[in-house]
This record gives structure tokens, sequence and C-alpha cells, in this order.
């Protein structure tokens, strides 16, 4: 089932989100909803709170990134793979030089900014069977892992830009929060006019 992804301004993209484990209800079908949810709205990446809830869940295709005719052969092989669930999730490790990507949001539709990260993370997660795995991640596959992992944060990736970059796309996010965009998936707008 398609759920509608939360749009910037409603408090559940600001909590930090509770850890759970393998008695949370209906696990199995809110990943399944989540996927859909991503895939129709043409994600790479999805997180509870994005669908309202304030759990550290959150699930990653990177696949379609692996059609960058610019990438490393090993790059576009790590990325055709990524596709995961992560639950729980932990950075231990940041390490490299911060590098800038143009990042977008599903729930801040129309808005792409230059975000820095740093180019390798550690981490701990647990899988959809509540599995723990350690992994190490580089370039584009570390740089979505943390834009999904500051959604479980209460951390959206707008918060990462300068104060001149902010003060030029407040009036869009004010917008967004309104419901005045037109996005190509359903969407729950916090400060929508209602029987407008």
């Amino acid at each position: 089932m398609i759920l509608p992804i939360v749009a910037f301004g409603d408090p559940v993209l600001r909590k930090k989100a509770v850890e759970i484990d393998a008695n949370y209800p209906d696990l199995e079908k809110l990943i399944s909803n989540m996927r859909e949810t991503m895939y129709n709205a043409s994600g790479v990446g999805l997180a509870a709170p994005q669908i309202g809830k304030s759990i550290r869940l959150f699930l990653i295709d990177a696949s379609p990134f692996a059609e960058d005719e610019e990438l490393s052969e090993k790059d576009r092989k790590a990325l055709e793979k990524f596709n995961k669930v992560f639950i729980n999730a932990k950075i231990i490790e940041e390490t490299g030089d911060e590098w800038a990507f143009n990042e977008g949001c599903l729930s801040i539709p129309d808005v792409r900014e230059d975000v820095f990260r740093q180019e390798k993370i550690t981490i701990e997660y647990q899988d959809e069977n509540f599995n723990t795995h350690t992994e190490t991640l580089d370039g584009l596959a570390a740089r979505v892992f943390q834009h999904e992992y500051d959604h479980i944060d209460g951390v959206l990736f707008t918060d990462k830009l300068s104060s001149l970059k902010k003060r030029l796309i407040k009036k869009k996010l004010e917008n967004i929060s309104k419901g005045k965009i037109r996005a190509d998936y359903r969407m729950r707008f916090p400060n929508a006019k209602k029987g407008k």
C-alpha cells in the first residue's frame, strides 16, 4: 500500500526516533508498504518518520545511482546491490574528507542543494530479521545512508546548509508545509488550509 509522505514542517520529522524490537506490530507489512511508497515516489531511501512513524527504521535502494557513467566499476557494483532495510542503525565512525553532493528529499520536493558529508562511515544496524551487522560504507552509499540516518535523528538535509542558503529557500519551505507544491506522489502537508 502506498502511504502519504510527510512534508516539511511536520513535527514528526524533528523528533529523535525510538528503537524498536522484533515485537513491533506488523513490521513486515510496514516495510513492504514503505518499499512500495519509496518506489512510487522514485526515491532511493525512505525513513519511517517520513511516513509519520517516529521509529528507527529506514530503507535504501541506491541501485538507480549505479547508472551514473562517471562512477568507477567498483562503485557501480556496490550501488547495484545496495538495497537494504536498516533497523536501530548507529554510525560508529565517520572518516575521510567532506565532499559535496546535490541532495534532495521526498519530504521536501523541488528543493535540491549541495550538502557536505564525510566520505566513509562504519555502521552497525539490524536487518528485518533483527540480525546485527557491522559494515563500512563509502562514497554514494555512505551519503545515502547518512541522509536517511539523519531522518531518524530528526535532522533534515536543509539543516546542513549555510545561513544564506537557508534564507534563500525559506519561502519555498513554507510553501511546501502549506501544500503549495505539486508532487508526483501522495503527500501529507502539516499546514495545509483545509477545504481549499
